[in-house]
């Protein structure tokens, strides 16, 4: 499956991140490691909508640490939160603008012996489907299940070659699509920015 995928065009995330949200569900996300790879397919992800928007990061302005979101769209945003996991978004917009989506849940799709030993996990605790919910279900499980850090992937372009964290596509289809509010969030908490392919059994919360 990952052997047919290819890179996701530079151009998709050069758009609003609502936009970019619903079409990157069913997408790739991918951690290439010679000739193995992990991946996840995109279930669950939310928008960011800069400046406008409370509680996104670029609310506050441009800084050092969030200056990737005011890059070219399409780069790895990764930041540490509760003094616990990392979290990985990807940057929207043209360069200058602020925007990105977080990716909040992936359905494990190749090298699930590997996340499970990046998670600690054994083949003891997968006995089941349900189980391999703890590889990737939640940001901060994702994260861990990919190998993905601050330090060692903050500002990476997913969409080249070059790089061993990209975002792929191998023409599967969504299905059908439910919108929430977003979760774990204090400000603008009502706007409706986190989207979902409904069903699913590896997004974080239904």
């Amino acid at each position: 499956m990952i052997r047919n995928a290819k890179l996701v065009p530079r151009s998709f995330f050069n758009r609003d991140p609502r936009i970019v949200a619903r079409e990157l569900l069913g997408k790739l996300i991918v951690r290439a490691e010679g000739s193995r790879a992990r991946a996840g397919r995109v279930v669950e992800a939310e928008a960011y909508l800069g400046a406008g928007d409370l509680a996104a990061h670029a609310a506050a302005g441009q800084t050092e640490r969030n200056s990737v979101l005011w890059g070219r769209p399409g780069h790895a945003y990764v930041y540490f939160i509760y003094g616990v996991h990392y979290c990985l978004n990807i940057s929207c917009l043209p360069e200058g603008e602020a925007g990105c989506v977080l990716i909040r849940a992936l359905e494990p799709v190749s090298g699930l012996s590997a996340m499970a030993r990046a998670r600690e996990l054994s083949r003891r605790d997968l006995v089941s489907p349900r189980d391999l919910r703890q590889l990737t279900s939640g940001p901060g499980r994702l994260c861990e299940a990919l190998g993905i850090t601050r330090p060692r992937d903050n500002g990476k372009d997913m969409l080249s070659r070059r790089s061993d964290l990209r975002v792929m596509e191998d023409g599967f289809q969504a299905g059908d699509i439910a919108v929430t509010p977003r979760i774990g969030i204090t400000k603008s908490a009502e706007m409706p920015l986190r989207y979902l392919i409904a069903d699913n059994n590896f997004v974080s919360r239904k």
